[in-house]
């Protein structure tokens, strides 16, 4: 939901707590462009578009907080340009709340060739090759520039497979960044998130909640998880840490978008996700639905005449058939992957509805355990 904007007197953005059932809360995210409802799931528009996707598709589903990622949108076309066009916001014409990234996790991810140092980041682009810098400093003056509501600390993401010496200096470093972020932050009408990392190392990530939330910022996020480890180490991670991150505040997990794992963190806490993996599965040709995953390729939908899935109420489930996204599909032909991307992004935007609403009625743990039944991990699988 979208409400009164906010003064510029008032904190950039704050959390309100309406209701909650054990770890698991509800609440309203405020922000100067508009309030939204928590849990929520946020789509990722990666280089200021939801693939495929128009802003009042968006806006049709229900979705709340867009992304933008600072990484790709300052390689092209430049946040100088869009700040001459009105900022992220007008850029793209969505009028309701944006967060962008850091760009930190593009950078160890995507750049060619990365070279760290206690300064910041030299890479090439991953367009041209060309030589660029990021630094916590040029970081926060590149979103400032964006102009989101909420903007991300520049941090340092380890491998899933890190040893504990790099997680320990990857830890250290994203403090020290953390640091500078806050010192070069100059736009009262953003807020700083600052970004726990720790791997899946219980003591290291309870040592590092203590660092980074000993800062008072306005939401802190669990990064460095969904990154190779497996669902049960992070599963683990999220029972030992989401409930330590300050009450009054947001809580962010980056990168995580199964509906399987959303619930799971939702029961610890959890109130904001992101990934790109709706629209991403979507163009793949794989749906998410009340059956459990569907991939549209498969031969048996052939002649299949029902609807993607019968409890969605989106356009692509109350307009075409199984059969008719398949043929799409085998067509090579665009629609097929505008509408299943829809459709998943409608299918995460029902499932945060469904958690806010149990989560209020006290109904939690039924919606929990009807998740692990509809989305069992693959260990769970192996065991039946």
């Amino acid at each position: 939901m979208w409400g009164t904007k906010r003064t510029m007197s008032q904190p950039a953005v704050t959390y309100e707590l309406v209701a909650s059932q054990d770890k698991a809360r509800r609440g309203i995210l405020h922000t100067p462009h508009g309030s939204v409802e928590t849990p929520t799931f946020m789509p990722v528009g990666t280089v200021g578009s939801v693939k495929g996707l128009a802003p009042w598709e968006l806006k049709s589903m229900g979705a709340g907080v867009v992304l933008g990622n600072t990484y790709h949108l300052h390689l092209r076309p430049g946040e100088e340009l869009i700040a001459r066009r009105g900022g992220l916001h007008s850029f793209v014409a969505w009028d309701g709340p944006m967060l962008t990234d850091s760009g930190g996790f593009q950078v160890f991810s995507l750049a060619a060739l990365n070279q760290i140092t206690e300064e910041g980041v030299a890479f090439r682009s991953h367009i041209d090759g060309s030589k660029r810098f990021l630094s916590p400093e040029e970081s926060m003056r590149i979103q400032k520039a964006l102009g989101a509501d909420i903007i991300m600390a520049f941090d340092q993401c380890p491998p899933a497979d890190a040893e504990r010496s790099m997680i320990e200096a990857a830890m250290g470093r994203t403090t020290r960044w953390l640091d500078r972020c806050i010192a070069a932050l100059d736009s009262p009408q953003q807020a700083l998130f600052g970004i726990v990392q720790g791997g899946i190392d219980l003591e290291l990530r309870v040592q590092h909640i203590e660092e980074i939330c000993s800062r008072d910022l306005p939401g802190f996020a669990l990064g460095g998880l969904s990154v190779g480890e497996t669902n049960e180490a992070m599963y683990e991670v999220l029972e030992h840490t989401a409930y330590r991150l300050p009450s009054d505040k947001p809580r962010y997990l980056m990168g995580v978008g199964t509906p399987r794992d959303l619930v799971e963190a939702v029961a610890q806490g959890i109130d904001m996700f992101d990934c790109v993996l709706p629209t991403r599965n979507g163009r793949m040709g794989t749906a998410m639905t009340s059956e459990g995953r569907i991939n549209i390729k498969n031969a048996r939908f052939a002649e299949d005449d029902g609807p993607l899935d019968p409890e969605c109420p989106c356009p692509t489930c109350t307009t075409f058939s199984r059969a008719y996204l398949r043929h799409l599909y085998q067509a090579k032909e665009i629609l097929v992957m505008r509408a299943l991307s829809e459709h998943n992004l409608w299918y995460l935007m029902g499932l945060m509805e469904r958690c806010r609403t149990a989560i209020s009625e006290g109904t939690f743990d039924q919606l929990l355990a009807d998740t692990r039944a509809r989305w069992p991990l693959a260990s769970e699988r192996a065991q039946k």
